[in-house]
């Protein structure tokens, strides 16, 4: 169904991602670095709140390969991996260190959240990851506050 989207058309989010973008009110970034933000019924249903209308939620038909990965992961990481596999060109979001670890051994195209909001600030969509991150601190979010500290100073902030 999805195929012939380029990596950089499309993207599958887990909850985390969404969770954390709604929290420092960054939200719309997926919408303006991706054409299609993509997620499934599970995610939705985690995150717990009405999605944007422009975020496309779309069901994992392998359902066994679904079930496969929900005993390895959460039943949505589960659900984004599975669908990576469904829209192969697409870049999976995904934070969790389970999920991320499944998603490198699948040999799956994936970054985190931080991922995004950097290329948001490389493609010039915000000016500064600061104040994005300072945001970040305040929340539960986990991750260590020198990771966060050490990309700032990586790229000059």
């Amino acid at each position: 169904m999805w195929q012939g989207y380029q990596n950089n058309n499309a993207v599958i989010t887990d909850t985390s991602c969404f969770i954390l973008l709604d929290k420092i009110g960054a939200f719309t970034i997926l919408k303006e670095l991706y054409q299609n933000v993509i997620t499934t019924p599970e995610i939705a249903k985690e995150f717990g709140e009405a999605l944007p209308t422009w975020v496309i939620v779309q069901p994992v038909l392998n359902r066994t390969l679904l079930n496969s990965y929900a005993e390895k992961v959460d039943l949505g990481e589960a659900s984004a991996i599975a669908l990576s596999f469904e829209i192969p060109s697409a870049l999976l979001i995904i934070d969790d260190l389970k999920g991320r670890k499944l998603a490198e051994q699948l040999h799956l195209n994936h970054t985190g959240t931080l991922g995004v909001l950097m290329l948001a600030k490389q493609q010039g969509i915000i000016p500064a990851l600061k104040p994005y991150f300072e945001k970040i601190k305040t929340t539960n979010f986990r991750i260590a506050r020198s990771l966060l500290d050490n990309i700032l100073v990586a790229l000059g902030e």
